[in-house]
């Protein structure tokens, strides 16, 4: 069957806001400063006479040159900008959502390299925007009119309010305090980001071992080797202390993956294995769980066992959040780790994902060691393939004639997706099926007929 993505046509955001090489493309303080005015401008025509925004970042070293270029334009536009400094994503979330705030900004390119930076808005609630919404900012942002400037007093402020990390972290040692098991030995890996300064004393009461690494941003090492993006340190980390599980998570900490003390994976369609069926156990799931295109069909086929529902949407956790609102589910996410409890969290959080992951298996009885046993996977294949025109191919004739055959080909047998990067010059192609041999000879032939119209400039 072809599973398509949600998508909406925006010339600057991806899935996850904008993103670029940090003083290059779209991420220079000009293009930031426009972004931050043109939010502004979107929020005083929702009926936010001088709107209040709590602005949070990273640990990259481009970070204050962006935040204080957003900031600009902000206040330019006449909104009070509120700033926490290095705090998660869901940090930021949680605190607009608590606080008198009428929108967020995050400053971070999540799990891209150190060079990257990015800006990602948030509403009143602390929910991302959607694609209407961020389509509404982007006319904005090339307004050709000039809308008249406020002056004087009407000028916005900026004031400094680090202690909403303080308030974000007691909100997750809440959470973590109902975690009745706790003597097994952890180690974690904070990708030296936005979670660096937190996971110490987020971890500080838990009787077992804790080892921590990667946690030491000098602003360059963000994502280096480390993180969600390059478990192979994880997996070696959780080996050399001996631990029971490993816990990595991102650059700006709204993903979390973890392995057992076999250094297996443990990703975001384990968790939603786990956490949904405890949610249901507390009568506090909603109508069923919500997994993207790219999650394995095991997840289905064992929580259908369970009598629990799973609802598949596009990739990208604001499709996740969409449809768990249209299908009124309590706990959604994606096989990367990005996982939206709604009970807990608005967005994506890896800290909060994480705690209730280690409350759902201690209430539930599980051993950690023999989820990636009982969890087996339909044989999935996942290619990258780098394409600048990448829009140009996938409107092809000839691509389009590919994808039919291969569809008809996994009739019954499989599912397949091709699908652009948000963020990034790639075409993803997704194959899954548990006959291996013609999951690879599919994947095969979209690789060679997306290179040929590649080298023949598209035709």
């Amino acid at each position: 069957m072809s599973l398509l993505e949600n998508s909406k046509v925006r010339r600057m955001f991806g899935t996850d806001g904008v993103r670029d090489i940090a003083n290059r493309g779209m991420m220079t303080p000009e293009i930031a400063m426009k972004l931050g005015r043109a939010f502004t401008l979107f929020l005083l025509k929702r009926g936010n006479s001088k709107p209040k925004i709590a602005v949070g970042r990273d640990t990259r070293h481009s970070g204050h040159m962006i935040e204080y270029a957003l900031c600009a334009g902000i206040t330019s536009a006449g909104g009070d900008v509120y700033t926490i400094g290095e705090i998660p994503t869901p940090g930021v979330s949680y605190s607009v959502a608590a606080g008198d705030f009428d929108g967020g900004a995050v400053i971070s390119a999540s799990h891209n390299p150190a060079e990257y930076n990015g800006i990602k808005f948030l509403d009143g609630d602390g929910f991302k925007l959607s694609d209407d919404e961020e389509l509404k900012i982007e006319s904005l942002f090339d307004l050709k009119e000039e809308i008249e400037r406020p002056v004087h007093g009407s000028i916005g402020r900026i004031t400094e309010v680090p202690g909403l990390t303080d308030d974000y972290l007691r909100f997750l040692i809440g959470i973590m305090n109902k975690v009745e098991k706790r003597e097994y030995s952890i180690v974690i890996d904070a990708a030296n980001g936005a979670a660096s300064a937190l996971v110490e004393p987020l971890f500080r009461n838990w009787k077992g071992k804790v080892s921590i690494f990667a946690n030491e941003p000098d602003g360059l090492n963000i994502n280096l080797g480390v993180g969600v993006t390059n478990m192979g340190f994880l997996r070696e980390k959780t080996l050399t202390e001996k631990a029971d599980i490993g816990i990595a998570y991102d650059g700006d900490t709204d993903r979390i993956l973890m392995c057992d003390g076999k250094g297996r994976v443990i990703d975001g369609d384990i968790m939603l294995w786990v956490i949904g069926r405890w949610l249901s156990t507390k009568g506090t799931l909603g109508s069923g769980v919500v997994a993207t295109v790219m999650s394995n069909m095991v997840l289905e086929d064992l929580l259908g066992n369970e009598g629990i529902k799973v609802f598949r949407c596009g990739v990208g956790d604001r499709y996740v959040l969409d449809t768990m609102r249209k299908e009124k589910s309590r706990v959604g996410g994606e096989q990367s780790g990005h996982l939206i409890a709604l009970d807990f969290a608005n967005t994506g959080d890896g800290l909060c994902s994480g705690l209730l992951f280690l409350r759902a298996i201690s209430d539930l009885g599980e051993d950690i060691s023999t989820l990636s046993d009982r969890f087996d996977r339909y044989p999935q294949v996942l290619r990258n393939l780098r394409i600048e025109n990448k829009d140009i191919i996938l409107g092809s004739s000839r691509l389009k004639k590919a994808e039919k055959t291969a569809m008809n080909e996994l009739e019954g047998k499989g599912r397949m997706l091709l699908r652009p990067s948000g963020t990034e010059p790639l075409i993803r192609i997704f194959v899954e099926s548990r006959d291996r041999e013609l999951m690879n000879a599919t994947a095969d032939m979209l690789e060679n007929t997306i290179l040929e119209i590649a080298s023949t400039g598209g035709n």
